[in-house]
This record gives structure tokens, sequence and C-alpha cells, in this order.
């Protein structure tokens, strides 16, 4: 066969591309991987409202909306975006970063506590609890996918043992 010839099926030579499976199969193949990465999207998106829409979604939750306030809960938009966006990114990747997981959960929780302390301060209304409840929902699912990927075993290139 010479190079301005095409590869003949069954041949050897002829390249066999794998396609990745649609999103209905993917998201079967590991259900709690698409919970998360559909929480990662509503993350992401929840976040970018929050940047010009915080007055009003101050005022949903209970709270104030000054221009402190409002500016605070647009940078917290912008770090939900940014969290999310990541999240949602290792996790469309062939093999998800454990560490990515990790820090997610860590994020999760810390929000939950933030906002429940919102609540029990009367920074916000009861309401906000269930954004609350959701991301410690959230936690818990990101730490139990962060302990099924970080168990597997991954090839990351760099030499194990026999430091000088």
């Amino acid at each position: 066969m010479t190079a301005q010839q095409p590869a003949q099926p069954g041949h050897p030579a002829r390249s066999q591309k794998t396609h990745p499976p649609g999103t209905v199969a993917w998201a079967l193949a590991d259900p709690l991987r698409a919970v998360l990465a559909v929480i990662a999207i509503i993350t992401v998106l929840t976040g970018a409202v929050q940047v010009p829409f915080g007055g009003p979604i101050l005022q949903l939750l209970g709270a104030e909306p000054t221009p402190e306030t409002r500016q605070l809960f647009g940078t917290v938009g912008m770090f939900m975006v940014v969290v999310g966006g990541l999240l949602l990114h290792t996790l469309l990747n062939a093999v998800p970063s454990p560490e990515v997981v990790l820090w997610s959960g860590v994020q999760k929780t810390g929000a939950f506590g933030a906002v429940g302390i919102g609540v029990l301060n009367g920074v916000f209304s009861p309401l906000a609890l269930l954004v609350a409840f959701f991301d410690l929902a959230t936690a818990v699912l990101l730490f139990i996918y962060w302990r099924r990927t970080s168990s597997e075993p991954v090839s990351t290139g760099l030499a194990t043992g026999n430091t000088p």
C-alpha cells in the first residue's frame, strides 16, 4: 500500500477511530458522574445569574440588597462560575481529577456552612436553607465520587519511589 492509496476495510493499516458515546450512553455508564455534571452546570448558571442580578436574589433570600451585599454576592457568584466550570471540565474528561472533585466538595461544604450561619444570624431567611441543603447534598455526592475516583489506579507519569 502506498501513501496515496486509501486504507481498505479490515486492512491492518486502517485507522480505527473510537468515537465517544452519546450523552445518554455516557450518563447511563456512570449516573453519579452525570448527576454531578448537571449540578456543575447549575452551579455555573446560578453563579452567572448572581453577578448581575444579586439584588433581587438577595431580597428573595431575605437579605438586604445594599451595595456591599450585592458586591459580595456577585463575587461569590463569580467563584461559583469558576468552581462549577472546573468541576464540569474535569467530569467531562476521560479521567476526572480526584483533586478537583475533592476541592469542589470542600467548596460545597463551605457554602452549606456559610449559608447556614447566615440563616442562624438572621442575614438570610429560612428559605435560604434550601440552597444550603442542596449544597450539602452535593458535597456528599462529591465526596462519594471522590472516594471512588481516588481509589482507582491512575498513571500520572510521575516517578514513584526510588528518590535519591
